[in-house]
């Protein structure tokens, strides 16, 4: 079928009294082609008048198509039980060409971005060789729009608790924040809501204002507003993941930070410049960093097992032997684990990602070779005050920590009756007790009040009648 401009040119020339035979040597078309257009006296292209297949099932492919849900697959399937011909290509041609499902798809928007306007983050799971073994991995990336430095690390996992560590990195690789983060609608920041309602959690909020900048989320459907992030992962995987092996977490991300420089500074054909070079026109604009930057860590509680370890993402870390069985304060940040007895930090450990249940043990925790922990504990502090008040006690004492072993209850009540007692009375009930190995301090109090009974309740010397 002629073109257009082919159309145009017959015409054109048959109205300069060209023939027929002429026109078609010098366009190098066929001289019946050459009539029809000058029969039909139009440039404009005829349309296409074949008939489809698929036609005569109009109806029955709007109402399948509604009843499956869009599933072409199906609605063909359906079609052949019902004695239809067309093939599943016809099908899904005749489709696109009335619009059943489908619509062209709309122009790609283009964004203008200001310097230090915007920046924007997202994950992606990817996978990558770390000591031989495949392991799978959440990359993260934070992309300056206007001048597209690009920062990215890796992560086991990502949680808020890293997702605000990376953004600290980042932000501190950049020197500064732009105004507002760029997030999709499925990123740890969100709370609820999508789009321009979406609500960031009140713990990414409070980070945010310590760094000036606020977060965002596109609308729903539409990633083409983050595309300044959404492109690289692309080049992460393949051209920065792919054939590599990494001794460790440590290394991987190591690599990565050398990479983003590496990237940063290597012109672009497509910026006309290289990355670098854009970010010193941006950075004047960027939010200055806090005066001080706090470690971002995670806390949480711990109580040192008998072994001396506390228990952390299923890795073991010791802690001083003489805080056995006391609950202490574990704030873990990405490089490292801090143990706090109160406000003092009583333990720190390089922080192990790998593999489960490694024990990480720090010698000086643990109590000299040969001087292990005494076999004879040091006596409880009632204990001590009860002998120095009275060191007559001492056989009965003995005798009463056999039975009630470890308890200091005991010992506090017994300390309370010594003070409050008369002390002969006192001594004289301990004999008895002692005697009958008697070690319930319920009776020995009663005992107690029987000796002082005269002294608190004299006998009755008789009626002033007699």
């Amino acid at each position: 079928m002629l073109d257009e401009a082919t159309r145009t040119a017959i015409l054109k020339l048959h109205e300069q009294d060209h023939g027929s035979r002429s026109i078609a040597r010098a366009l190098r078309v066929s001289r019946d082609a050459v009539r029809r257009v000058i029969a039909s006296d139009s440039a404009t292209v005829p349309p296409l008048m074949r008939a489809e297949l698929a036609e005569p099932w109009r109806e029955q492919i709007l109402e399948l198509y509604a009843r499956y849900e869009g599933h072409l697959g199906r609605v063909h399937g359906a079609l052949k039980e019902r004695g239809a011909t067309v093939s599943y290509a016809a099908l899904t041609a005749f489709c696109r060409r009335h619009g059943i499902g489908s619509a062209p798809p709309p122009p790609a928007g283009r964004y203008f971005y200001n310097p230090g306007s915007e920046m924007q983050h997202d994950t992606s799971p990817h996978e990558a060789k770390i000591d031989g073994i495949m392991t799978r991995i959440q990359s993260a990336s934070l992309v300056l729009c206007h001048s597209r430095m690009i920062f990215f690390q890796h992560y086991p996992r990502f949680t808020r608790f890293e997702c605000k560590a990376f953004l600290a990195q980042a932000i501190a690789y950049f020197g500064g924040a732009a105004a507002r983060c760029m997030l999709d609608n499925s990123n740890v920041v969100v709370a609820a809501g999508t789009g321009a309602t979406m609500i960031p959690a009140p713990e990414m909020v409070a980070f945010a204002e310590r760094y000036g900048f606020v977060f965002v989320a596109h609308e729903k459907g539409d990633a083409n507003r983050s595309a300044r992030v959404e492109a690289p992962f692309h080049r992460i995987e393949k051209g920065f993941l792919v054939g590599e092996n990494f001794a460790d977490w440590k290394d991987l991300n190591q690599r990565a930070r050398a990479t983003c420089e590496e990237w940063n500074a290597t012109f672009s054909n497509k910026l006309h410049a290289s990355r670098r070079e854009l970010f010193a026109a941006e950075r004047p604009y960027l939010k200055t960093l806090p005066l001080y930057v706090p470690d971002v860590y995670q806390l949480c509680t711990r109580i040192v097992d008998a072994e001396g370890h506390v228990h952390l993402n299923r890795v073991r870390y010791s802690a001083p032997y003489r805080l056995i069985g006391r609950a202490l304060e574990v704030r873990e940040t990405l490089e490292r684990v801090d143990l706090y007895d109160g406000p003092r930090r009583v333990a720190t450990h390089a922080r192990v990602y790998g593999p489960l249940d490694t024990r990480v043990t720090d010698p000086a925790h643990r109590p000299p070779r040969g001087q292990g922990l005494s076999r004879h504990p040091q006596p409880a502090p009632e204990q001590l005050e009860i002998l120095q008040i009275e060191p007559r006690l001492a056989s009965y004492l003995h005798a009463l920590k056999l039975a009630i072993g470890d308890r200091r209850a005991p010992l506090r009540r017994l300390l309370s009756m010594l003070q409050e007692y008369p002390r002969e009375a006192f001594l004289t009930a301990i004999g008895i007790a002692e005697r009958y190995r008697l070690f319930d301090l319920d009776r020995l109090e009663k005992i107690v009040i029987r000796q002082v009974a005269d002294d608190f309740f004299p006998p009755d010397l008789g009626s002033d009648d007699e």
